[in-house]
């Protein structure tokens, strides 16, 4: 029986020395890391097949190309997820990197522990789902192909997005209060003034939005949740 190759992780920092402590705790856990320590350096890195990570770690501040800039060029094509780091922690860093396409946000200095479990509930989250389609309204989800359509067009959605979409599709017409859905979609428990999952949601509103006038829409119920809402015929 063929064992299968462990998830391969992308550090971009440049800070070398924590690249490297990061770099070795992680290998000990069994994950083959690469370093880079600028925006352009990622980004050829990812456009090379051979050796396009499982998941990117990316830091928010660096020279020349920063981490924000990298992942706005990045999520035009890729949909691998990616777990931001900050030195500075600020709430409009974490909200400006989710609302460009980060599936997660860690400030540094961040125990490498945490990050480990960051980065699993990650690569849990995204490992291939049941198969089937789900559908409410014109909106159609397949869980085996992580892809989603609108009217028969497809939804350009992140990792993160596809299973907040999800999880609300299979309580359409429910609430679904945001503990439930930060575990399904970033795979961890909500933090205390956590607007992760605020930011995700409006993301997917206007992506369903443009997509279609008759799209499903998703209803905020003020300090629980959010519910789907099929278009009516």
């Amino acid at each position: 029986m063929q064992t299968p190759n462990p998830p391969r992780i992308l550090i971009v920092d440049d800070d070398r020395a924590l690249c490297r402590l990061l770099a070795e705790y992680l290998q000990r856990e069994g994950f083959v890391v690469d370093l880079a320590h600028d925006g352009d350096a990622a980004l050829a890195r990812l456009r090379n097949a051979a050796e396009r990570p499982d998941l990117l770690i990316l830091d928010v501040m660096m020279p020349g190309r920063d981490g924000l800039e990298t992942l706005r060029e990045l999520r035009m094509q890729y949909r691998l997820p990616v777990i931001m780091l900050s030195a500075r922690g600020e709430p409009v860093d974490r909200v400006i990197g989710l609302e460009l396409g980060a599936d997660d946000y860690l400030a540094k200095p961040c125990l490498p522990r945490e990050l480990l479990a960051r980065v699993r509930a990650q690569l849990r989250r995204n490992a291939p789902p049941v198969s089937g389609t789900l559908q409410v309204g014109n909106l159609q989800l397949f869980p085996g192909e992580r892809r989603a359509q609108v009217g028969g067009q497809d939804l350009v959605l992140t990792g993160a997005e596809f299973l907040l979409l999800l999880g609300l599709a299979q309580r359409a017409g429910e609430l679904v209060d945001k503990a439930s859905l930060t575990r399904q979609a970033l795979g961890r428990e909500i933090e205390r003034f956590d607007r992760s999952i605020d930011v995700h949601v409006s993301r997917l509103r206007h992506k369903l939005a443009d997509a279609s006038p008759d799209a499903p829409r998703i209803d905020a119920v003020r300090g629980s949740g959010y519910v789907l809402v099929a278009a009516a015929p």
